[in-house]
């Protein structure tokens, strides 16, 4: 990513050097596009095919399309543009497609979407590939959280943030592993669609104490020793927003990691004391 200062290269100015040419751009932008504009309509055809199963909540809806708008956003337009060539705003690219959006896009409820809109053969093939062993493991809190954590620290502890402003290949994997991981991270601690193996609410309030945990420290490094070829102005301002906003998102995690476990809770303490749900009690 070129910065601001010295020592900075813009990958703009350099025709086709290490794979930046215009048009390499403008094909990564096309396809970013098509792909958030088929997951908009295949979301909105599932819910025309499933209309017959019983209402919708319009919120789930909401939370889907504007989690596509906040990815759309990081990886095309004005901020896209604005993070090849400046930290703070790659920083901001990073917590609205690594945080924002998978939260958002995991509160859309994507596969319950596609078990209500699917024929019965197909529902039960979905079902049956959830309950895998290698989704299984993948979906794991543990495994998510190595695999989005992980890949920060890959990805600005090494050598990796320089080769991502080198090709494009590379930039698109890294935003695609970026979004990918934040997604079944999110899913894995609060997802609201079906999960055979949900961890423990003790596990998955664990992993994501210790993903604030390594996510602060990450934060707090880069602003101390930030990405060769970073201004120090501009890595301290891209390592506070990375603190700041993130923070921000892992107590909305929090918060709806003790909803669920309450709403999961309440019922059961309820019959135990002989007390009326208050579902019942309306």
């Amino acid at each position: 990513m070129a910065g601001h200062g010295s020592g900075h290269v813009h990958p703009g100015g350099h025709g086709g050097a290490g794979g930046f040419a215009p048009s390499g751009w403008a094909v990564l932008d096309a396809a970013v596009v098509l792909l958030l504009v088929a997951a908009g309509v295949a979301y909105g055809m599932g819910l025309a095919r499933a209309r017959g199963r019983g209402p919708w909540p319009a919120g789930r809806a909401v939370a889907w399309y504007a989690g596509l708008v906040c990815a759309g956003g990081a990886l095309v337009g004005p901020l896209a543009a604005a993070a090849r060539t400046g930290f703070t705003a790659h920083m901001a690219g990073h917590v609205l497609l690594g945080m924002l959006a998978p939260l958002l896009l995991v509160l859309g409820a994507p596969v319950t979407v596609a078990l209500r809109a699917l024929p019965v053969g197909g529902a039960r093939r979905l079902a049956r590939a959830l309950r895998a062993r290698p989704v299984r493991v993948l979906a794991h809190p543990v495994t998510a959280a190595m695999l989005h954590g992980g890949g920060l620290w890959l990805l600005y502890a090494t050598g990796l943030y320089a080769a991502m402003h080198a090709s494009v290949p590379v930039h698109a994997a890294v935003h695609a592993h970026v979004l990918a991981a934040g997604y079944l991270f999110t899913a894995a601690l609060v997802g609201v669609d079906p999960d055979p193996h949900r961890a423990s609410v003790r596990v998955r309030a664990a992993v994501l104490v210790a993903f604030v945990a390594a996510h602060s420290v990450l934060a707090k490094r880069l602003y101390a020793h930030p990405p060769a070829g970073v201004a120090g102005d501009d890595a301290r301002q891209g390592a506070q927003l990375m603190y700041y906003a993130g923070d921000a998102v892992d107590v909305t995690l929090m918060v709806l990691l003790l909803a669920g476990w309450y709403a999961a809770t309440r019922p059961r303490d309820a019959a135990r004391t002989g007390a009326v749900p208050w579902r019942e009690a309306a």
